[in-house]
């Protein structure tokens, strides 16, 4: 069991690294291209290491918000400050899925 559940993140973290700078994807494309839900992609994402290569930070939620973490309150603040790095603006703490989101092929 355990070794299906490392494969299924193992494929998730593939397919957010496709996601360019300067975009962000949702929960639910995320797992709408994997074949599971947006919880658990919410949860692979955050068994990450804190300097991991992948851009975890480019995945939020439907709304075009970032997602507070149960385990740590103040990481949506980091969250925030890379995506506007990258050039993503916010307006009132959301995101503007018509500009910015992610549009890969399937």
């Amino acid at each position: 069991m355990k070794n299906k559940i490392a494969q299924k993140y193992e494929r998730i973290y593939r397919e957010v690294a496709k996601i360019p700078e300067g975009t962000v994807a949702t929960y639910g494309q995320i797992a709408e291209r994997i074949g599971c839900g947006p919880r658990e992609v919410g949860k692979a994402l955050s068994e990450l290491p804190p300097h991991t290569p992948y851009p975890w930070h480019r995945v939020i939620n439907a709304r075009g918000m970032v997602s507070i973490r149960s385990g740590n309150h103040m990481a949506h603040h980091d969250q925030e400050a890379r995506l506007e790095r990258e050039g993503i603006a916010f307006v009132n703490g959301r995101v503007d899925l018509e500009i910015y989101r992610w549009e890969a092929d399937f």
